[in-house]
């Protein structure tokens, strides 16, 4: 589909799709399932050199896929691409560079930090005041978040490991956002392309410059990098098209359901499941609820 039938008016009276809704969740349902293929993969690769072959495969295939649509690339998708696939790329390295520093439990929970920052964010860059209905389901989500990441015990100082992760959850914040400025003027394909192969070069550049090992080309890896670019290509044009209609807060309190699945899949996997992760779990999926009930009284 491309940009300008996603974005026609609908007729006077008519619902609007729940598709859009639903590739989106859809979306959180494959980044959960991925979780522990990326914590095997690294066995075998550094960070940058991972996110370097998993979207370098990622923007091949999706380049395979629409060499034909390339042919219409227009100036505002490639500045659009680059753009977000820089923002895409340094909330990796923020985020992985910060994890080398504090506890893995810290970093989820400062992550999580990405969730009320989107309408902040809206708000002060593009004007886009989010409704109530949205900040209370924003808030619940945060909440489940919270507790999801299990917070207790954490030590509360802040050095240089909180600070990158903290940046790391704007740029998160703020890919989100621009998405969501920009998606309903590119066709999602092209767009999808110039992202993916942004991030793959600048993974690159910064395994280079951090001077991180190559990683080790061994068929567990090998099967990873596959599967997850291919995956990541999906779930590219995927967002690129959902969020041509779907509000970035809206957008947010879908994505906020990752964890939910990524709990499910380790719980599966043999991981314990506590009382906090569960209830968690249950804010989020009611974030969802709490906004689309306030959206219908409104």
């Amino acid at each position: 589909m491309t940009s300008s039938s996603a974005t026609l008016p609908l007729p006077s009276g008519a619902r609007p799709s729940r598709l859009p809704d639903l590739v989106l969740l859809l979306i959180t349902v494959v980044w959960g399932g991925t979780f522990l293929a990326v914590q095997t993969a690294l066995q075998w690769a550094g960070p940058f050199g991972f996110v370097a072959l998993r979207f370098g495969v990622a923007g091949a295939l999706a380049l395979l896929l629409s060499w034909r649509q390339l042919r219409g690339l227009t100036r505002a998708e490639l500045r659009a691409g680059v753009l977000m696939g820089a923002v895409l790329c340094g909330s990796y390295g923020l985020q992985t560079m910060g994890l080398g520093l504090i506890a893995s439990s810290k970093s989820a929970f400062l992550t999580a930090l990405y969730v009320p920052l989107v309408p902040l964010i809206m708000l002060l860059l593009f004007r886009r005041p989010p409704p109530l209905a949205a900040w209370l389901g924003i808030a619940v989500a945060f909440g489940g978040l919270v507790l999801l990441s299990d917070p207790r015990g954490l030590e509360w100082s802040f050095g240089l490991g909180e600070a990158l992760t903290l940046a790391g959850a704007a740029m998160i914040a703020l890919e989100i956002c621009l998405l969501g400025r920009y998606a309903g003027g590119c066709e999602p394909r092209r767009m999808a392309v110039v992202q993916l192969l942004t991030v793959a070069l600048l993974a690159t550049l910064l395994m280079l410059a951090t001077g991180e090992a190559a990683p080790q080309p061994t068929p567990g890896l090998i099967g990873c990098v596959l599967g997850l670019g291919l995956a990541t290509t999906l779930i590219q044009v995927a967002m690129n098209w959902a969020q041509q209609t779907v509000p970035a807060t809206r957008a947010t309190l879908i994505y906020a359901m990752e964890p939910v699945w990524g709990g499910l899949v380790g719980w599966l996997a043999g991981e314990p499941l506590t009382v906090p992760a569960l209830c968690g779990a249950a804010l989020i999926v009611a974030s969802v609820l709490v906004a689309e009930l306030g959206k219908r009284r409104a």
